[in-house]
């Protein structure tokens, strides 16, 4: 089915975006509106950026040491998004916005993602960028950085890792004192200089728009000169490539900010990934004196978002939301591997049945999709994009539910958020990149060369892995701060939204097994999740972060089929879909429900016993 038809399904009759018109800030909006953002999403996706996926791949950017270099199809691309709006769909109509349902946002994007997720990526981090500076800048702020990113006349970065620090954010050595003693009364925000590396910085340095604003981590020494300790210590920097006035004119000056070298990466080639160095005396701003980084008043100039030692807080608006739509990247990638292998299934005869008296090798052969081990592989493809697509749609719903739902509905809403961004992020990043690997071997010898597209889908899926906080970072922040905050509100809460569908379902004929499975799978994570702090170590709990990770991730899948499933029989009864999209739906849930969800029973043991097997072994025995 094609994955349009999918979406109006998830949209229109699971999640319910018409209900959403009935509230003040979608009222303009209606299911014709949706329709239209979503035609002229595919339209362009499918012309501006499918046809040079395979082109920004083979032709990955490249530094001459003074500029970086992009294919044209790379800026055509990009110029007619930002043509079409999306860049500030969600926002308000005075900032130039469609204030759209981040549902239906997400949903237009998904497009974009699918076509060419490498080329995409500096729209969602611009649109991330943008995003926190509303969330936590200051008026001027958000008019002179964040509506020049919505217009798409900036794009932005987040500038986070360290060459020496990896993800150990606690240890970002960036230095950022103030700007003179005037430095508080720069109607940009407080002015200081900035010195330091940044390293895996994606778009961090291009030409596709004359200015880019970085988003920078930093630390501001304290009055013996010495930066503090830990992540508290940590500050948001905004430090634009190149100087802008009060009115967001170029001033002229270019900043300290200068490109060390591009890093060059197995997948999501069409994205420059840099080394940054800020502060290193190539560019002087500001007239500073000396060209090293002891000169008086040398550095990047950068102006301070929120409060000193808020940096991290403010981060967290960009990174959460960075983090659902990574998931949503990887999803896409599935998708567009699922949708390969099953065309070139349906069209490659290979093989013949097999019958009681054996194969008979005079019959004409059979197409690949005949048969089961192929069916197989096509199923786990289609619950995991499929299933992932809803998860990331759903989360979307969510934030529709906290910004526009009634009080209470809204503060639930951003309870199951917390719960559920360690899974949008990590779930589709490990399956479906699985996916990937199936399309592969759907396609047998053919999918390991660049013949066919599925090799490059892997290879771009691969990094989501490692995009936004690795499995490892995912799972301690799940079985360490999520389920525990407040009691264990949100497990309790989510909890209860799971006992609710398991209610329904288990009164629909063809359902009911699977309600009860899911009840069983419920009560087996609630079992677990109290075993591993029964010692109330966190070493002890830990240590199996990520066997719960997986493990919680396959029950909330779980739940989503079952959803889905209903919502399925439900719109073949009113006429909606027909019966094979209704059937494929009830087979991706049974598939999953039988061949999925009995896993947890292996990563739960280890983290219900406290397993010391890895955190234990010394380092000796390795």
């Amino acid at each position: 089915m094609p994955m349009r038809q999918t979406l109006d399904f998830l949209l229109h009759h699971w999640l319910d975006v018409e209900g959403l018109c009935q509230r003040p800030r979608f009222a303009e909006h209606s299911a014709e509106t949706f329709g239209a953002v979503l035609d002229t999403c595919q339209k362009i996706a499918e012309q501006k950026f499918a046809p040079f996926n395979r082109l920004v791949d083979t032709e990955e950017p490249s530094f001459d040491g003074e500029r970086v270099t992009l294919p044209r199809a790379t800026h055509e691309a990009l110029a007619a998004y930002v043509q079409s709006g999306m860049l500030a769909a969600a926002q308000d109509h005075e900032q130039g916005g469609m204030q759209l349902p981040c549902t239906v946002e997400m949903a237009g994007n998904a497009f974009f993602s699918k076509a060419s997720v490498s080329m995409g990526g500096y729209a969602m981090l611009t649109s991330g960028n943008a995003s926190l500076l509303m969330a936590h800048g200051t008026e001027t702020q958000k008019r002179v950085f964040a509506q020049n990113e919505f217009a798409g006349r900036w794009f932005g970065t987040m500038c986070l890792s360290e060459p020496q620090a990896g993800s150990s954010l606690s240890d970002v050595a960036t230095r950022a004192v103030p700007d003179g003693s005037d430095f508080e009364s720069d109607p940009l925000g407080p002015r200081y200089r900035l010195k330091g590396n940044k390293m895996w910085i994606s778009g961090g340095e291009h030409e596709i728009t004359e200015n880019i604003i970085h988003l920078v981590l930093a630390k501001i020494p304290g009055e013996d000169g010495k930066l503090p300790a830990g992540v508290r210590g940590i500050s948001l920097f905004i430090v634009p490539k190149k100087l802008v006035d009060t009115e967001g004119r170029l001033s002229g000056e270019r900043n300290d900010v200068a490109l060390a070298g591009l890093n060059h990466k197995l997948g999501y080639r069409g994205t420059t990934n840099t080394l940054l160095n800020f502060g290193e005396g190539k560019f002087r701003p500001g007239g500073q004196a000396g060209g090293g980084l002891d000169g008086a008043g040398s550095g990047a100039v950068g102006y301070r978002v929120g409060k000193p030692g808020e940096g991290l807080r403010c981060m967290f608006h960009m990174m959460n939301e960075a983090r659902i739509g990574v998931g949503l990247g990887a999803v896409m990638l599935g998708y567009a591997g699922y949708e390969a292998s099953l065309e070139y299934a349906k069209q490659r005869p290979q093989g013949r049945p097999m019958s009681a008296a054996g194969k008979d090798p005079g019959s004409p052969q059979v197409p690949l999709i005949e048969h089961a081990d192929i069916k197989r592989m096509l199923l786990a493809q289609k619950a995991y994009v499929e299933g992932g697509l809803a998860l990331a749609l759903y989360c979307a719903r969510l934030v529709d539910e906290q910004q526009t739902g009634e009080p209470e509905a809204a503060r639930e809403a951003a309870l199951l958020l917390e719960m559920l961004t360690p899974i949008a992020k990590s779930w589709p990043s490990e399956w479906c990149l699985e996916a990937n690997s199936l399309a592969i071997q759907v396609h047998g010898g053919y999918g390991y060369t660049r013949d066919f597209p599925v090799e490059q889908y892997w290879r771009d899926n691969r990094l989501n892995m490692i995009h936004e906080g690795t499995h490892g970072i995912q799972g301690l922040d799940l079985l360490g701060r999520k389920v525990v905050m407040d009691g264990g509100a949100g497990l309790q809460l989510l909890a209860s939204r799971v006992n609710a569908t398991i209610l329904r379902a288990g009164q629909v004929e063809g359902l009911a097994e699977h309600a009860g499975a899911l009840a069983q799978a419920l009560a087996r994570l609630g079992g677990a999740t109290k075993s591993a702090w029964a010692s109330a170590s966190p070493q002890d709990a830990l240590a199996n972060a990520t066997p719960y990770l997986q493990a919680f991730g396959h029950v909330v899948l779980a739940w989503i089929w079952l959803e889905l499933a209903l919502a399925a029989d439900g719109a073949e009864r009113d006429g909606a879909v027909d019966a094979n999209f209704a059937a494929g739906k009830r087979g991706a849930a049974r598939y999953f429900f039988r061949y999925e969800l009995p896993k947890i029973d292996a990563w739960l043991g280890v983290v219900a016993a406290r397993d010391a097997t890895c955190r234990d072994l010394s380092v000796e025995a390795f």
